[in-house]
């Protein structure tokens, strides 16, 4: 990337961020145009009344009459420059907030349409610091912008007055200009690589402090608060040394920066007295230019703030725009859910699945009839929960076709299938809202509709004992509650949908055999127009099914009745054989 490039990009950057709010831009520039006419004019008055109101008094004495025009004149500027002060501020600010927020909206549009292959490959603390400290380093360039704008139009009108009162102090002022501005591009681009690892940086340190909060009770549980501590710790200097190479960086460009315009004034102060005594020019108009020149100071500095604040903003912008560009879109079709309140019939043919290039399931056929209860058994690794993700379409197979009555899952428009098809998984995820809000997530349900969901998931009892019921708080993750409280919750959060499909993946694990195995018999002989699919291994809930398929070398060995595959299929056999001993080693414990 070579220093032009970095412009060229970041132009591209800013008319992308001004199509998104053009009426705040232009606010903005219109009232920075007004600041730099307003200091072309101040610049003009001050030429004015050198010549006609301090070199009188200093010549003959006395006070002259147009000592009250003048004292308005400066009082008129002075009022236009604060308007174009407030205007360009308050559309700036309204500016840089609304493209951030228009940002992340947009962000978290798009990553809720991609695929969970995708969100496979990222960490969570990573997918934070993209919507914050990357989007506010992104967009960081947008404060000063308009700002810039006005000093580029005020550079432009400076230039042009120069020129007019004379063309020598002209071309010392765009010789001088030029350079500044040149040393400003190539300090951005020296600093656009830096800033890169900066915010590469702090996504580490954002994913660390997320897993380390994550992981707090595994880490005390181990006694491992010095590890995790020192990993934060070397990442966040790393941050820092990176920081401060940066700075150290900008602070060493800024030196020749802010030299440079005093350095111009002098050359313009020798030219222009050269050219008084020449006859070409007046002590007003050098004192015009010197004055001009003394206020561009700092806007002169300004446009080195806003090409370096360019390269910033490129390379957060760069992770930002990677999560924009993730290929991993979830194709929907156009069909709408039924409004059929029956069970549905799951027919699943010839399906093969791979996480990566490691096959799970290959020419998997499963067949479903409307209203059953199915187990879903396998050894560890077997593929159970990979087909409860496909029945549900969080994942795709990679070939081969899953059917809800007759309808292949793809062909659903989005949001459309969660009409139909409910998944509850062993981790049961719940919001930082109340109980209420957990299980109706803002739909609109009728009491008797939560009290049946709540009876049915087995919740009522805990959620009758919590301070306020139903409208008790339950703070980030549920963390108030136990785990087979929060799987309660997660399932009636399901029921009260009344899906005609409800996958269950292990989603009452936490709980209690005799509480799992009365929730499972109340969900059977409920009135649900439910077909219910359970991976499951407690024997109790096993035999609870009306039919088991058996899982194992990625594909079904066996589907039927818990007593059929006993006797049909020797490993089944086994691994009920296993889930029986287990089942008996944790009751003696129990008693």
């Amino acid at each position: 990337m070579t220093p032009w490039t970095v412009v060229r990009d970041g132009s591209r950057l800013i008319w992308r961020f001004v199509k998104m709010h053009p009426v705040a831009f232009s606010i903005a520039v219109f009232g920075a145009a007004m600041f730099a006419a307003a200091i072309l004019a101040s610049a003009l008055v001050i030429g004015w009344i050198t010549d006609n109101v301090i070199i009188p008094i200093l010549d003959q004495g006395q006070e002259p009459d147009l000592l009250p025009i003048a004292a308005a004149a400066i009082i008129g500027v002075a009022a236009f420059k604060a308007v174009g002060i407030v205007l360009r501020r308050t559309a700036a600010g309204w500016l840089q907030s609304g493209t951030r927020r228009d940002v992340r909206n947009e962000l978290l549009a798009h990553q809720l349409s991609l695929k969970m292959s995708w969100y496979n490959k990222q960490t969570i603390g990573d997918l934070l610091a993209v919507a914050d400290s990357d989007v506010n380093q992104g967009t960081g360039v947008l404060g000063p912008l308009p700002y810039a704008t006005g000093v580029t139009m005020l550079l432009i009108g400076t230039v042009s007055m120069i020129s007019l009162i004379d063309p020598w102090l002209g071309v010392s002022a765009v010789v001088g200009l030029v350079a500044v501005i040149a040393i400003d591009v190539h300090g951005s681009w020296v600093t656009y690589g830096m800033w890169e690892e900066v915010q590469e940086g702090r996504g580490r340190v954002s994913s660390i402090a997320h897993e380390s909060f994550d992981g707090a009770l595994t880490v005390k549980s181990l006694g491992r608060e010095h590890y995790v501590s020192g990993r934060f710790r070397e990442a966040s200097e790393a941050l820092r040394d990176r920081l401060i190479e940066v700075n150290s960086t900008w602070t060493k460009y800024q030196v020749i920066i802010r030299a440079l315009p005093q350095l111009l004034i002098v050359l313009l102060l020798v030219v222009g007295a050269a050219r008084i005594d020449a006859g070409a020019i007046t002590a007003g108009n050098v004192v015009t230019v010197a004055y001009l020149l003394s206020l561009l100071a700092f806007p002169i500095q300004l446009i080195g703030f806003v090409l370096w604040d360019l390269a910033g903003s490129l390379a957060g912008w760069k992770r930002v725009q990677a999560v924009f560009d993730a290929d991993a879109h979830i194709e929907y079709g156009e069909r709408a859910a039924t409004t059929d309140g029956g069970a549905a019939a799951i027919l699943g043919s010839a399906v093969d699945f791979a996480y990566d290039t490691e096959p799970v399931l290959t020419g998997l056929d499963l067949d479903i009839a409307a209203g059953t209860t199915l187990a879903v058994v396998g050894p560890t690794g077997s593929g159970k929960s990979t087909l409860s993700l496909l029945l549900a379409r969080l994942w795709d197979p990679d070939s081969g076709q899953i059917h809800l009555d007759g309808r292949d899952l793809r062909t659903f428009a989005g949001s459309e299938l969660p009409k139909e098809v409910s998944y509850v998984a062993q981790d049961a995820f719940l919001f930082d809202t109340t109980v209420r809000g957990n299980i109706t997530l803002d739909a609109v349900f009728s009491d008797a509709d939560i009290a049946t969901a709540t009876r049915l998931a087995g919740a009522t009892s805990f959620i009758d004992e919590l301070p306020d019921g139903l409208d008790t708080e339950l703070g980030e993750r549920g963390t108030t509650l136990s785990g087979g409280q929060r799987q309660r919750l997660a399932l009636a959060r399901a029921l009260i949908r009344k899906p005609r499909l409800m996958v269950l993946d292990d989603a009452t694990s936490a709980v209690d055999p005799s509480v799992e195995a009365e929730i499972l018999m109340a969900l059977k002989s409920a009135d649900l127009p439910s077909t219910i699919v359970v991976v499951a291994y407690r024997p109790s809930s096993i035999k609870l099914a009306d039919e088991v398929v058996f899982l194992d070398e990625k594909r079904i060995l066996g589907h039927g009745s818990h007593i059929e595959l006993l006797e049909a299929s020797p490993g089944y056999a086994q691994l009920m054989q296993a889930y029986e001993k287990e089942a008996r080693r944790l009751r003696e414990e129990a008693s």
